[in-house]
């Protein structure tokens, strides 16, 4: 096929436009559910007053964000149709069950307990309407989870759960329950549904500093920030650790995003962790030292081995080492790879051609030639074939930059540790406000109050640049060694892509214009006027 560049360009700047706006509702949502539903367990056992009205100002917020943030969703899904319709046929099978089961299930759930929760408060009793509330809240998390499931095999697509058939041209499920396990979307699920629940405790916290900043609404803020400093504290210490786990998945199914987040270029042992740096664009064949690729850093040493491999003095692969190869440590250079994955193409090719004429012999011999294997762990016995390397024969061009095989450095670089810091920063602020909390300090504390104030738009940024490394880390791939990002778009006129692109773009201005004006009315009319 035939790829026009700028369509392509324009269809990701239209995707990730689309993707960004919807993230900035998605963690709100997932977070914010559960502490709705926090505080009004609260309200139940204690059955005072005020309780339900921190639960219907809190929940009221919810809502504005949840109905928006439904729209953006439904706009996202349709373009991978509309811009990624060769993906959708390539992967559909594996991408589309996951999805399917969320609109039949999570979907469901929210759709049908939202309306009890939100308006049910005089038309069922305390208990039927907690459990809505709580069951809302699991739905939106299970939204998520199926999502991610989704995302997960796009980020370390497996044959243990998925196979390249020849017959068909496309991935195809062969374990449904594998998929729904693998350990890549388990580990990326909890640790954003635990970024979701730290941001909502930011915001929650922050609004309830703002009102004792401005001495209004007192006892509501004192207790709003108690329940937001504790729930607060957990969620972002869980996402540090689950972090964690999820660096080391990403070192051993993904290599080019950990080398490329951290800008290791020539492998080492013992690998450090760049606390803080200004990396270089460069060229990784280029390279001839890790210390030439940035301007300043300064690292943690063996850090990045630690994390990664779980040792102090493991190897980790640069960038380099992942174009070239690396035979001491079993590393095949992008050419052999290349080489594998074009034969797979080659035998794809065959087995069709073979296929209309009805030369079953060539068929056969393509078909075993396909499916061969080209590597085994002695260890595990995991066997891979010459189909699991289809992705890499469209980079056998001798023609093709070899770099374009990994991501661009800094723009992964910066995403990934301005995420870490504010991930930090996070952990700080909800230790100083639980111990405030605790000793009853947090209504006097200006300082905290400001800082907790300053700090509620930083969490959406947390967020969207955590996001921005795992996608943009999986360039140039839309599924990882399998199917290159400029082989999956729509072959369609540029300026379909362009008018919708502007189309969108308008809608999305007035909607968050409309979602912040909103916001900003309620939180000024302050909980009396919750409902």
């Amino acid at each position: 096929m035939n790829i026009d560049l700028t369509m392509l360009e324009w269809a990701r700047a239209q995707f990730a436009m689309t993707a960004l706006f919807h993230f900035f509702f998605v963690p709100f949502t997932l977070g914010m559910s559960f502490m709705v539903a926090f505080f009004e367990t609260i309200y139940v056992k204690t059955g005072k007053k005020e309780w339900k009205e921190i639960t219907q100002f809190w929940q009221l917020i919810f809502g504005i964000n949840f109905a928006i943030g439904l729209s953006t969703g439904i706009i996202h899904e349709f373009e991978f149709g509309t811009n990624w319709s060769t993906y959708s046929w390539v992967v559909g099978d594996l991408f589309g069950a996951p999805l399917a089961v969320e609109g039949i299930v999570a979907f469901f759930m929210e759709a049908t307990f939202a309306a009890i929760s939100f308006f049910g408060w005089k038309r069922v009793s305390k208990g039927i309407h907690l459990a809505s509330t709580w069951l809302l809240a699991i739905g939106s998390n299970l939204s998520a989870l199926w999502i991610l499931i989704a995302n997960g095999f796009m980020q370390h697509p497996s044959n243990e759960f998925g196979r390249y058939s020849i017959e068909n041209a496309r991935l195809e499920m062969t374990d449904f329950w594998a998929l729904i396990t693998q350990p890549v979307a388990q580990v990326k699920f909890l640790h954003t549904i635990s970024a979701s629940y730290t941001l909502a405790a930011v915001f929650v916290l922050g609004i309830s500093a703002f009102y004792l900043l401005r001495k209004k609404h007192i006892d509501f803020a004192k207790k709003s920030a108690a329940v937001a400093a504790a729930f607060g504290l957990v969620a972002s210490i869980f996402t540090a650790v689950i972090g964690d786990e999820h660096a080391y998945q990403i070192t051993n199914t993904q290599p080019t995003k950990i080398a490329a987040v951290e800008g290791l270029y020539i492998g080492k042992k013992g690998a450090p962790i760049v606390a803080i740096g200004i990396p270089k664009n460069l060229k990784a064949t280029e390279v001839t030292s890790n210390d030439e690729a940035f301007v300043f850093k300064i690292e943690l040493p063996k850090m990045l081995s630690i994390l990664g491999k779980h040792r102090f003095n493991a190897y980790v692969p640069g960038l380099k080492d992942l174009i070239e190869g690396n035979p001491e440590y079993g590393i095949w250079p992008l050419k052999k790879l290349a080489q594998i994955g074009k034969e797979a193409r080659e035998d794809l090719y065959k087995y069709h051609e073979a296929k209309k004429t009805g030369d079953t012999a060539t068929m056969q011999a393509a078909k075993e030639d396909f499916y061969k294997v080209v590597w085994e762990d002695p260890k595990t016995g995991i066997k891979l074939t010459k189909a699991d390397f289809i992705g890499y024969g469209y980079f056998a061009n001798p023609n093709i930059d070899p770099d374009l095989i990994h991501p661009p450095v800094p723009p992964v670089f910066y995403a990934f540790h301005i995420m870490v810091a504010l991930g930090f920063w996070f952990i700080i602020l909800f230790i100083w406000a639980w111990v405030a909390v605790v000793k009853g300090s947090f209504e006097t504390n200006a300082l905290l109050q400001r800082l907790a104030v300053l700090s509620v738009p930083l969490p959406w940024i947390a967020t969207s640049f955590g996001w921005m490394t795992a996608e943009i880390g999986r360039q140039p791939w839309t599924v990882f060694g399998v199917l290159p990002t400029a082989e999956s778009v729509t072959p369609i006129a540029l300026q379909n892509v362009q008018a919708t692109f502007f189309m969108f773009l308008t809608a999305f201005v007035i909607l968050g214009i409309a979602e912040l004006k909103i916001l900003f009315t309620v939180v000024k009319s302050g909980p009396k006027g919750a409902h």
